[in-house]
């Protein structure tokens, strides 16, 4: 055996035993596994917050309202049919009307008397647009700011002008029904009348 032979077997045996040290050093540091993102497209849960809570209004209170908004309509009305009647010339028979005659106010309601059917238009607009106009501004009539109690939808806002509005005409469906609508509240479990339902409102303390 040459001279070199041993120093290639010696360097062979440095090059054979270094490389289980390398393997084990590399056996022995610690492997972390990165493992990628989850995305999560679900928005946050946002902590709920109290609901407030509200009292609502029953019939006899509601209906001392009504009274209240009556005492300034009906003069508003007939004080403007009054104009209109003299401007028109259209009148009522008085030279025989009498205001508990029940009788003759069912003769002319059949006959469909002109000057009947205009007061009666002027009333109802008079009415509804006193009703609309207060329920958009105020959120309430002055018959209910009187009483401390006004209107909300279902989600305890003010009602909006198309709610509003679909309340108005639960006004006029209420007066179609004889009235049945409004007695209605006096039964419900949740005190509503016809036009809180048609409308999806709910009339509360202030």
């Amino acid at each position: 055996m040459s001279d070199t032979e041993p120093a290639l077997l010696r360097d062979q045996a440095e090059g054979s035993g270094s490389a289980p040290q390398r393997s084990s050093e590399r056996a022995s540091e610690p492997r972390v596994e990165v493992k990628p993102p989850v995305r999560d497209d679900k928005p946050p849960v946002r902590p709920a917050r109290n609901a407030p809570v509200v009292h609502v209004v029953g019939f006899w209170k509601r209906a001392v309202a009504a009274f209240v908004d009556l005492a300034i309509v009906v003069p508003t009305a007939l004080l403007v049919t009054l104009i209109v009647s003299k401007i028109s010339g259209v009148r009522l028979p008085s030279s025989n009307l009498h205001l508990f005659d029940v009788d003759l106010w069912i003769d002319l309601v059949l006959a469909t008397d002109p000057a009947l059917v205009m007061a009666m238009v002027l009333f109802f607009a008079i009415g509804l647009t006193y009703l609309l106009v207060l329920h958009i501004v105020l959120g309430r009539t002055l018959g209910m700011r009187l009483l401390k109690i006004r209107i909300i939808d279902v989600y305890g806002d003010r009602p909006s002008p198309a709610r509003c509005a679909a309340r108005c005409a639960g006004y006029l469906a209420g007066v179609a029904t004889l009235f049945l609508g409004f007695l209605w509240m006096g039964f419900d479990s949740e005190k509503r009348g016809l036009q809180d339902w048609i409308a999806g409102t709910y009339v509360i303390r202030a």
